[in-house]
This record gives structure tokens, C-alpha cells and sequence, in this order.
């Protein structure tokens, strides 16, 4: 299974399951600034969880990242790095760009 990304934001109210950190970048600063909450947790995804009986039970993230749109200078970074990801020419291969809705919702 090709990991993926998990945003959680709006106090852990909303949640997004995106392909790679670009999707993830430009899906924060696209809906930062409309937001109820400018925080915003970035997970990856891990080894699945394995059950007693030794087969896999489910999906598992770990926090990565906290991005702060609050915080001075973080809106310039993530766009930097996003220029940056954006002007490589293998960034496709690290999965599909965001082309319409992300998976999830409210939870």
C-alpha cells in the first residue's frame, strides 16, 4: 500500500488523508487562511497495526509535523518548500498531485 498523509486540524474536528508532503502543502496553504483553527497536525503512515493473532488489523499514523499558520514566517516557508518539491523533476513520483477532493471528512 503507497503511504499517505493524514492532516487533522480545526481542533481535531476536520481530517484529510492526502498522497505525499505536496498535496499536503498545498492543501494547507489553500485552506489555512479560511480554517476555524490556523494548527494543523501532519501524520505519515506507518507499519499497520498487527493483530494478537499476527494478522494486520488496521492503519496507523505517526504525528510528523505541527504546522502553525500563526506562527510568523510559516506561510513563506511551506511556499518555499513547496517551490522547492515543485521544481524537482522526479517530484511526480512521489505520488499524484491534488486534483480534487482528498479523501475524508469530518469526524
Amino acid at each position: 500500500m503507497p503511504e499517505q498523509w493524514q492532516i487533522c486540524f480545526d481542533d481535531g474536528h476536520q481530517q484529510r488523508y492526502l498522497p505525499d508532503r505536496q498535496a499536503v502543502l498545498r492543501y494547507v496553504l489553500a485552506i489555512g487562511p479560511k480554517a476555524g483553527s490556523k494548527r494543523f497536525e501532519v501524520f505519515t503512515e506507518t507499519a499497520p497495526v498487527m493483530l494478537s493473532d499476527g494478522t494486520p488489523g488496521g492503519r496507523a499514523f505517526a504525528l510528523t509535523e505541527v504546522i502553525d499558520l500563526a506562527r510568523p514566517g510559516e506561510t513563506e516557508r511551506l511556499r518555499a518548500e513547496l517551490a522547492a518539491l515543485d521544481s524537482k523533476p522526479d517530484s511526480s513520483a512521489d505520488g499524484p498531485a491534488l486534483t480534487g477532493q482528498p479523501q475524508g471528512g469530518r469526524t
